[in-house]
């Protein structure tokens, strides 16, 4: 397949760009995920025209409305800054991203929960950087995320699939999109918006089946926001157990009994947390191909490559 284009800050990809010169190389983004995607790199200090090495910065005054400031100095960046985000994030629009990962703590590319300081220096609240959140604004259907919060298995495996997920969409209803071409869509990954979010995943099926051929292109904007909308809820044991067992009803007519019931066992392991995620979905997988079970063609069983192996952690 094509590499996924998404942006990052540049020093996660090794670029020595900080203000002390040097890095934050991150080697399971470069290294890991790499391999499926290709990197649009973007540092916001070195791209308004700030030197390497540079006084470093942080963020200042009300946390609604932060400004930029020098740590030393007290030189206020907050005008310079925000005029480039203000072109940078236009730019950006052509680019195809299919979400970004920033910097955590970055006065510039912090997500979110960067320290905001009063004149005194004592910290008086949290804030996203100034350019994650004018891309954010600007891009709001886009997955986005920070290398810190990455480690955590349940939210890496969630920024992932929203990627993945936002990357098909886009590739289904390129060229002439039809009523079909969506249908078709939501068909093969409504049980993975539904172990996301259910009641989205119903309001979507019914305006898909209200919806005439015509209010295709109309609608297609509308449907991008509720799937990644719908995507960002984390899924949870409880959900995945649902499908699972929802899943597992359509193969009585298929797999034998006593090959249900160890299966059922199986899930019953993953709910109460004895096996990973990947042992249910991988017998679940061989069933459906074996059979050629339609129904359950879906992009819940493989909704990113296995050998990311984000469903492997128990």
């Amino acid at each position: 397949m094509e590499k996924i284009r998404i942006g990052v800050s540049k020093c996660l990809l090794g670029e020595p760009v900080r203000y002390d010169g040097q890095h934050k190389h991150d080697h399971y983004i470069t290294d890991t995920l790499g391999r499926y995607f290709e990197f649009v790199g973007v540092c916001p200090e070195v791209e308004c025209g700030l030197g390497v090495p540079r006084e470093s910065m942080r963020l200042v005054g009300d946390p609604a409305n932060p400004r930029l400031v020098t740590t030393r100095s007290g030189i206020d960046l907050t005008e310079r800054m925000q005029t480039w985000v203000a072109r940078r994030v236009v730019e950006l629009e052509k680019e195809d991203l299919c979400g970004f990962i920033f910097k955590a703590r970055s006065p510039s590319s912090g997500m979110e929960n960067v320290k905001v300081y009063n004149e005194k220096g004592g910290v008086i609240g949290k804030a996203p950087g100034l350019f994650a959140k004018a891309f954010m604004e600007h891009f709001p259907n886009l997955p986005c995320e920070d290398e810190g919060r990455l480690h955590d298995p349940d939210l890496r495996e969630n920024f992932v699939e929203r990627v993945f997920t936002l990357w098909r969409f886009r590739q289904a209803m390129g060229g002439s999109p039809t009523l079909a071409t969506l249908m078709i869509f939501h068909a093969r990954n409504k049980l993975l918006i539904q172990s996301h979010h259910e009641a989205l995943m119903r309001e979507m099926g019914r305006e898909l089946a209200g919806l005439k051929p015509r209010e295709v292109c109309a609608y297609i904007p509308q449907y991008e926001a509720k799937l990644m909308r719908a995507l960002k809820t984390l899924a949870t044991v409880r959900k995945h157990t649902n499908i699972l067992q929802h899943m597992l009803g359509y193969l009585r007519t298929y797999v034998e009994a006593a090959d249900r019931k160890e299966l059922a066992d199986i899930i019953e392991d993953y709910h109460r947390g004895l096996v990973p995620l990947i042992v249910p979905v991988t017998m679940l997988r061989h069933y459906v191909v074996k059979h050629g079970i339609e129904y359950l063609n879906q992009y819940y069983l493989n909704p990113h490559p296995m050998e990311l192996k984000l469903r492997n952690h128990a």
